[in-house]
């Protein structure tokens, strides 16, 4: 039985810089089956292309598959653990985030690889959601499933799975995730994230800033 939800905005502080793009970036479970039209996936790629890396090494690749593929999509699907199966049946685009874990240039091991591909993620998740897209990363997979069933190298490691889609106010999705998916959404205050002089010690700027904003929150 599909439901529908209201979602709830993120609230930022009054005069929040933030840009919008990243105010409407929003990890959903709710994805509409609507398919995406062909140039729009490209689009996130060629964003993900232009992160920086390392050395330039560049070490992301990427396996994709829309159910319009339903074969490579269901290899895909099949590697997913069982919970996360419940919500991303739904999604039209499947995507399995790869890291070369070598340096080209002299084969020893490229300690920034994880970082790298996820630089390149959060390209194309921006680049997404200019597009009205949502995407929602996974770290539930069997990489191993992915590995065999794609024949990726040893020098290459599985690292991220992500569903990628519209989102829709109709779902079908059980109950308690349509509750998480509900709930406000939080993050870390800045005074617990950017520190100065000592690690731990809130940022002079920081301390600042949450001052005045307490001052005209009474």
């Amino acid at each position: 039985m599909k439901r529908t939800l209201s979602f709830l905005p993120q609230k930022f502080k009054k005069g929040n810089m933030v840009h919008d793009l990243i105010k409407k970036r929003y990890s959903t479970r709710t994805f509409s089956e609507k398919l995406i039209d062909s140039d729009i996936i490209l689009s996130l790629f060629e964003a993900a292309r232009w992160a920086p890396s390392g050395g330039n090494e560049q070490p992301w690749r990427f396996i994709i598959a829309g159910k319009n593929d339903p074969e490579n999509y269901w290899k895909i699907f099949s590697a997913i653990n069982e919970g996360n199966k419940l919500w991303a049946i739904n999604a039209p685009l499947l995507v399995v985030g790869v890291t070369k874990l070598e340096r080209g240039i002299d084969k020893k091991l490229n300690k920034y690889a994880f970082y790298d591909l996820a630089s390149a993620v959060a390209n194309l998740t921006l680049q997404a959601t200019s597009k009205n897209l949502y995407v929602r990363q996974m770290g539930g997979f069997n990489p191993l499933i992915i590995r065999e069933l794609f024949d990726i190298p040893e020098n290459f490691e599985p690292a991220i799975v992500l569903a990628a889609g519209y989102k829709t106010e109709e779902s079908n999705i059980p109950e308690n995730l349509m509750m998480r998916e509900k709930a406000p959404r939080q993050r870390k205050p800045l005074s617990e994230i950017v520190f100065s002089g000592k690690f731990g010690t809130p940022a002079d700027l920081v301390k600042q800033k949450e001052e005045e904003q307490v001052k005209e929150e009474k």
